[in-house]
C-alpha cells in the first residue's frame, strides 16, 4: 500500500511539472528573456516566500547574500521581480513578483484549477472535503522541514 501511494504521489507531482514544462515550452520562442532553470527555481522560492528579502531568500536556498543578490538583480534585469522598499524599514527591500511573472507562472495556476473542478466532479461532496483535509494535513503537518516561516525574519527581542 506504501508503495502505491508513493508511487502515485510522485506520478502526480511529475505530472504537474511535466505540464508546466510543456506550456512553457510551447511559447518559448515567442518569449523574450526566458528564465534559465535556476531562475524559475529561485523565483518558485521567492513566491513561496510571499515577498521574502534578499537575505531570506539567501537562507532558504541555502546560498551566500552576494549570490542571492546576483541572482535577484538577473530577475530585475528580466522583469520578472522587483524590489519593494519596507516601509517599517527603510534599509531592507522586499522581492516581489511582477506582473510578468506572474502571466508566466499562470500556466500552473490554470491547471490547478482545471484539476480541481475535475476532483469536484469525479469525488462525492463528502469524499472532496476528505480529500481537502487530507491534503491539508500533509501541507501542515506532515512536511515540517518545509516550514517556510523558518526562513522568515525573525523579530528581535
Amino acid at each position: 500500500m506504501a508503495a502505491n501511494f508513493s508511487k502515485s504521489l510522485s506520478e502526480i507531482y511529475n505530472k504537474f511539472r511535466i505540464h508546466f514544462y510543456m506550456q512553457v515550452f510551447s511559447n518559448f520562442e515567442s518569449r523574450e528573456a526566458t528564465l534559465t532553470t535556476v531562475e524559475t527555481f529561485s523565483m518558485e522560492c521567492i513566491m513561496a516566500l510571499d515577498n521574502p528579502t534578499i537575505a531570506e531568500f539567501a537562507r532558504m536556498m541555502n546560498i551566500s547574500a552576494p549570490n542571492a543578490a546576483y541572482r535577484v538583480n538577473s530577475l530585475l534585469q528580466k522583469g520578472y521581480v522587483e524590489k519593494i522598499q519596507s516601509k517599517i524599514d527603510q534599509r531592507e527591500y522586499h522581492l516581489r513578483p511582477t506582473k510578468k511573472y506572474l502571466a508566466y507562472n499562470a500556466v500552473n495556476h490554470d491547471y490547478l484549477k482545471v484539476i480541481d473542478e475535475r476532483c469536484k466532479e469525479r469525488f462525492s461532496e463528502e469524499e472532496y472535503k476528505k480529500l481537502q483535509d487530507m491534503l491539508e494535513i500533509i501541507n501542515k503537518e506532515l512536511m515540517p522541514e518545509l516550514n517556510l516561516e523558518r526562513f522568515k525574519k525573525q523579530p528581535k527581542k
